[in-house]
């Protein structure tokens, strides 16, 4: 089986920080890193370090790989400053693809289990990730960087590797 990993935006991302500074890829990146190592399958970053790689290289790479899965990591956000928006989501695309409601229900399942965040569900969006990608394809948000709780959280190690652990727990129940 061969699972694309994407650690969502990049280093550079605008506009993607919390108010005390955090990098949203700073959350995605280490978290995609701790999840290669939960999953015994062929892994694929569709991300770089580097660069601030275009979504559509990302699904590109994905596709062009034969991917049996697409799993974008990411952090949320909510308004300007620090809010009160808290909670966990897990994304598919607005068809609900069957194959990828089942995993990101399980995916979903497992991360509330794990870090005992709010669920606020498995809901459905037209990000280009989820569109564009000929596998199953889930988007994760992991946590709102503009709520102090979770910020914390998400700059936590430990935080990193039990959502790495959970989205491994949930595939792993699927496939």
């Amino acid at each position: 089986m061969k699972i694309a990993i994407d650690a969502g935006h990049g280093w550079n991302t605008p506009g993607k920080r919390s108010p005390d500074g955090m990098r949203e890829y700073e959350f995605n990146r280490e978290t995609a890193l701790f999840l290669r190592n939960e999953l015994a399958a062929d892994i694929l970053f569709v991300h770089h370090d580097s660069r601030d790689v275009p979504l559509s290289e990302r699904v590109k790479k994905a596709n062009e790989a034969d991917a049996d899965l697409f799993v974008s990591i990411h952090a949320n956000a909510f308004g300007e400053g620090w809010t009160s928006a808290h909670g966990i989501e897990t994304y598919v695309y607005t068809s609900r693809p069957p194959k990828a409601m089942k995993i990101a229900q399980s995916v979903q399942k497992e991360l509330i289990s794990a870090t005992g965040r709010r669920d606020r569900g498995v809901k459905t969006a037209d990000f280009y990730v989820l569109r564009k990608t000929k596998m199953p394809a889930i988007l994760i948000e992991a946590g709102f960087m503009t709520n102090r709780e979770e910020a914390a959280l998400l700059q936590s190690v430990n935080y990193r590797k039990t959502c790495a652990r959970a989205i491994a727990a949930g595939i792993h129940r699927i496939f």
